[in-house]
């Protein structure tokens, strides 16, 4: 039986005691992105609401600063700043969301790189005659125990350490693939809700660009009534003109950064859902391999 375990890990199985090492392969309680910053972690993949939120009111100062002094030392770059800092309230709020959005996906993206490294590890051993009983989960289940702090907070070793949990109390081998199944729904069901927030944020920055193109519209209209009412008056013209386009460039404007930031969020969320899938679908053929195989090993 091939041994990936630390030197005093395995001591401590010899010893029968799984739990008297405080060192682990895997330790979610340190190794967690947002456990280690300091905040409760989401449960598997799930992002943290509030650091994300810290992250992105960082993220969107630090953005509006550069902006502002790209725009003094390098005047040509106007018409991007204006975009920003002259299309009236509702980039600000676009901004905001927009970057929210991007430390969500960012912090999903490192709970997820840090919950594939489970693949890494051995839980069953690797004797072609070995099989799946009341007696032997026991010992599966404490060598998932020597590997990782809390298999809970791992999607594959929360799974199979259900599905083994019962098989060794209660001995039903039928009720184990029963078991994986419902709890491989149940973690798809998790990640898919873990998208909610992220997917009303790509609805809002839409309906934030055309709030901005109705309060621009609105303006060019106001200011355009002015330009009838000045008459042969060629100065009072060529204000009124000038608030009718800069009506128009906010209206067209905001649309367009908020279009823009909400495509660039549609591609990533795309590609971290494809991620995770693919990360879901490993997690069942290791169950279906490593779990469900050795029992029908043992049915035969």
């Amino acid at each position: 039986m091939e041994n990936n375990l630390p030197p005093k890990a395995t001591t401590a199985m010899i010893s029968g005691n799984p739990y008297q090492n405080p060192q682990k392969v895997l330790d979610w309680s340190r190794s967690d992105i947002e456990r280690k910053l300091g905040f409760r972690g989401g449960r598997f993949t799930s992002p943290s609401n509030v650091l994300s939120l810290i992250i992105a009111l960082l993220v969107t100062a630090a953005f509006y600063t550069t902006v502002i002094l790209v725009q003094q030392k390098w005047p040509q770059t106007q018409w991007f700043a204006a975009m920003f800092l002259q299309r009236g309230p509702c980039p600000y709020p676009t901004m905001l969301l927009f970057f929210w959005a991007l430390a969500m996906l960012l912090l999903k993206w490192r709970k997820l790189v840090f919950q594939q490294k489970v693949f890494g590890l051995s839980i069953m051993p690797q004797e072609p005659e070995f099989v799946l009983t009341s007696a032997t989960a026991r010992e599966v289940l404490d060598r998932i125990c020597m590997l990782v702090d809390n298999p809970h907070h791992f999607v594959l070793f929360n799974r199979i350490d259900l599905a083994l949990a019962n098989l060794h109390n209660i001995g039903h081998t039928a009720d184990v693939a029963a078991i994986l199944k419902v709890q491989a729904e149940n973690d798809e069901a998790q990640i898919a809700s873990s998208y909610g927030i992220i997917q009303g944020f790509m609805w809002c920055i839409p309906v934030l660009g055309f709030i901005g193109t109705a309060l621009g519209l609105s303006q060019a209209i106001s200011a355009f009534t002015g330009t009838l009412q000045a008459g042969g008056d060629l100065t009072a013209i060529r204000a009124s003109l000038t608030s009718v386009t800069g009506g128009l460039a906010t209206g067209f404007e905001t649309t367009l950064v908020a279009l823009v930031c909400a495509f660039i969020l549609q591609l990533l969320v795309s590609v971290m859902q494809s991620l995770e899938s693919q990360f879901l679908d490993n997690c069942n053929e290791v169950c279906s391999r490593q779990v469900a195989g050795k029992l029908r090993l043992q049915a035969n």
